[in-house]
């Protein structure tokens, strides 16, 4: 019961956030999902540990698939490079079983999540916990897109 109460809450969310904001919820699944990677990669529990660095890993290719390099050829290049970075990153770990790989991945998907969190309140204007839900921004100059 609890589990689809989560699971209808986190579709409404989706489907009701704007482009801009399923990109912080993209870069939250990603760390979301390494971090429990490297936990059960402490523990030896390498099924959970693959499992969690493979949906990493695609929240990831899905945040490089959403550039558009149209709007911004550099910026897209420069943040295409990221995203291969921390994908490899993430299959390295997953085949040699090696915590620092997820930290050098993690180290990355938190910094562009911050960054990412601060340019939206800039261009709203406010906090980005007291923005309107539904509230757009115009972010087009990031190169960024998510089709949903």
């Amino acid at each position: 019961m609890m589990q689809e109460v989560s699971e209808e809450y986190l579709r409404n969310a989706v489907l009701t956030a704007t482009s801009e904001h399923l990109v912080l919820m993209l870069y939250d699944g990603a760390i979301r999902f390494a971090r429990k990677a490297r936990q059960a990669l402490e523990r030896r529990d390498f099924e959970t540990s693959c499992e969690a660095l493979l949906r990493a890993q695609r929240i990831v290719e899905e945040l490089q698939a959403g550039l558009r390099s149209e709007v911004d050829p550099d910026l897209c290049r420069q943040m295409s490079s990221l995203y291969t970075f921390i994908v490899d990153r993430l299959i390295q770990a997953n085949m040699k079983h090696e915590v620092t790989l997820i930290d050098e991945a993690l180290q990355v998907l938190e910094h562009q999540r911050e960054t990412w969190r601060l340019l939206l309140e800039k261009v709203r204007g406010t906090p980005l916990t007291t923005a309107p839900v539904g509230a757009r921004a115009p972010v087009e100059s990031t190169g960024l897109s998510i089709q949903v």
